[in-house]
């Protein structure tokens, strides 16, 4: 089985290092409403300026973050360290808070970047006192202010995206419930729970038209990971059969099965190594709440163990892939 080694953690942490603070090539998701609009990344975007785009360095940012927490030990804890305060600072989160309040970017970076703020958050929290309560500190009304988006969008939305991309409902969800649950944000705790429910309660005999051609999620396996987060355990039992009712016996076959990519230095093809190390990252949770007896359980290990080793094998091999794929490498071995 696949773990996170110390080895692992450190090369992982070199990665991001290598890019958190790279400035070009940038991709950026601006609404133009004056010619002030326009201005440099690291002018727009204080802190989450590099990595390629504002989300993946922002999770680029939870990667450090969780790797500092269980590696503490790790050779490039001092440089995380240092990118921290230098970065994580009152005034520069104000720059971040101050482009979020600006005219016509109400849904920046929605639901995706605000579920990875919220999760860095999160992770952030975790962190013994210390340097680490000062880096939360100053991060929160960030935080707090897109925990409130999160509140305010969720009873608009009157049906959840299915993409197999950033738009995902279910993927934005399940990082934001991570953060509702240890803040004690009642308020979005109980909003996500319910509109999990309407969305997806229902749902059974899963007949997916997956994967997309540039998916980095799957949308069936990100439903079902929301929902065994949502549902008390004997209650998401008997939706989970129900919803793959033919799971032990191989099928859907398109959900079980890893993907190639056919040109790594396209940005979007190369979605595709994130979808089997997303996808694993699902099935390593959904099979450890499985009994030892389940055949699922063996199944899901199983596939699992494919996808990951599929993705693993291609986290460098260009910037396209290498400025995100790490976390999502991480996600899957952590768990």
């Amino acid at each position: 089985m696949h773990i996170l080694t110390a080895d692992s953690a450190s090369h992982f942490a070199q990665i991001a290092l290598g890019h958190v603070r790279r400035e070009y090539p940038h991709s950026g998701n601006l609404r133009l409403n004056s010619p002030g609009d326009l201005a440099l990344p690291h002018q727009q975007h204080p802190i989450f300026y590099g990595s390629y785009d504002w989300h993946s360095c922002v999770h680029s940012y939870w990667l450090l973050t969780h790797l500092l927490r269980i590696h503490p030990e790790l050779p490039e804890a001092e440089a995380i360290t240092e990118l921290f305060n230098e970065q994580l600072t009152a005034d520069k989160v104000v720059g971040e808070l101050e482009y979020f309040m600006l005219p016509g970017r109400q849904g920046f970076e929605r639901p995706y970047g605000w579920a990875w703020l919220l999760k860095l958050a999160h992770e952030l929290a975790l962190l013994p006192a210390g340097a680490g309560e000062r880096w939360r500190r100053n991060l929160q009304p960030l935080a707090e202010e897109l925990a409130g988006r999160f509140t305010r969008y969720l009873p608009k939305l009157a049906f959840p995206i299915r993409s197999g991309s950033h738009s995902n409902t279910a993927f934005a969800l399940t990082l934001a419930l991570d953060y509702a649950h240890q803040a004690g944000d009642q308020a979005l705790q109980q909003v996500i729970c319910a509109r999990a429910r309407r969305y997806f309660v229902d749902d059974q005999d899963c007949r997916p038209w997956e994967p997309g051609g540039e998916d980095f999620l799957s949308p069936s396996w990100q439903q079902a990971l929301l929902m065994q987060r949502v549902l008390p355990g004997a209650d998401f039992g008997v939706w989970f059969s129900r919803f793959l009712p033919d799971l032990a016996a191989g099928q859907p076959s398109c959900l079980l099965s890893p993907v190639g990519v056919t040109d790594r230095s396209d940005g979007r093809l190369a979605h595709l190594d994130g979808l089997n190390l997303s996808r694993a990252w699902c099935m390593r949770r959904l099979s450890a709440e499985l009994p030892a007896a389940d055949a699922r359980k063996k199944l899901l290990e199983s596939v699992a163990s494919a996808h990951l080793q599929a993705g693993l094998a291609h986290l460098q091999d260009d910037y396209m892939g290498e400025h995100w794929l790490t976390t999502f490498a991480l996600l899957a071995l952590a768990d």
